[in-house]
């Protein structure tokens, strides 16, 4: 297991900011990972949970108490022809590229998404008007138990939980729940040209992502959510709003998207904050309408 102090937290999201964490683990086994909670609880210190920090700002001062990342946790495998097993720190590249090399379809749409199965389970990310609850199977937790404080295994199938998954919501916002793994719905193909077919649409996706810009500047991804009663994505709102490319310090609304704001010069976490608030602002005063952030901003 990886333990450091002062770990800079900068290093482990996608944006590229935030300052340094007092405590950072990498356990490599669920039991471990149960050891450092019930050490955080036993000394009553702060905690939080990490995987490709793809959705979060950290403080610029870091972080104090303990930063728990899932990403050693990253075991994939097939159980049945039609199901795989991902675990929470597992990669949406590593699973997009298992599937790949299987000969299994339905993952296409999330290839070049940023971040982990357990993130991607917890936001319900959604890719090119799929949301990953569409290929869920099954989710599978820990959950501390109320009768003897130890944390217990839970799992529930989709089709008796699917009533708790909206438009990027999951059963695990807003609670304590430790998520381990999914089990996911795919289709086998029988030859190699269907195989070539399921990588050519995996490259299709990367590619317009790339066109796009996504990877041009460190980001989150998608800054707010997409709210169907405006009646367009939030994106054209913050463009009609004549904020793309609008700054404040070393963050910016993307020239190539209005819903995305890009770390373009050492952005300061305070830098996207205010962003966030001015864009919002904006739209509200134009439009009327409430932009709901996605993205998560952690205090120190």
């Amino acid at each position: 297991m990886y333990i450091s102090q002062n770990e800079e937290l900068k290093n482990h999201t996608t944006f590229q900011i935030g300052g340094p964490a007092d405590e950072y683990y990498e356990p490599e086994t669920f039991e471990e990972l149960i050891e450092i909670i019930h050490e955080c609880n036993t000394q009553e210190k702060k905690h939080m949970f990490l995987g490709g920090g793809s959705n979060l700002v950290f403080s610029d001062k870091g972080y104090r108490g303990a930063i728990i990342c899932t990403r050693k946790l990253n075991k994939i495998k097939l159980i049945e022809s039609n199901l795989v097993i991902a675990e929470a720190g597992a990669t949406m590249k590593e699973l997009v590229d298992f599937c790949t090399e299987n000969g299994l379809s339905g993952f296409e749409e999330f290839a070049g998404l940023p971040g982990t199965v357990g993130g991607a389970l917890y936001m319900n990310a959604r890719c090119f008007d799929k949301s990953i609850s569409e290929n869920l199977f099954e989710t599978h937790w820990l959950e501390k138990s109320e009768e003897d404080g130890e944390y217990k295994n839970r799992e529930m199938l989709f089709e008796e939980d699917e009533k708790n998954w909206e438009y990027k919501k999951s059963p695990f916002q807003g609670t304590e729940r430790i998520i381990k793994s999914g089990t996911f719905k795919v289709n086998p193909v029988e030859n190699d040209d269907f195989r070539d077919a399921i990588r050519s649409k995996c490259a299709g996706f990367i590619k317009g992502r790339e066109e796009r810009g996504h990877f041009k500047y460190p980001s989150a991804g998608s800054v707010f959510k997409n709210n169907h009663e405006f009646g367009k994505p939030s994106g054209k709102i913050i463009d009609e709003a004549g904020l793309r490319g609008y700054r404040i310090g070393g963050a910016q609304v993307a020239e190539f998207h209005g819903n995305f704001i890009v770390n373009t010069d050492n952005a300061s976490a305070d830098d996207v904050r205010r962003l966030v608030v001015y864009v919002q602002d904006t739209v509200k005063h134009q439009f009327g309408f409430d932009l709901e952030p996605e993205i998560i901003f952690i205090e120190e």
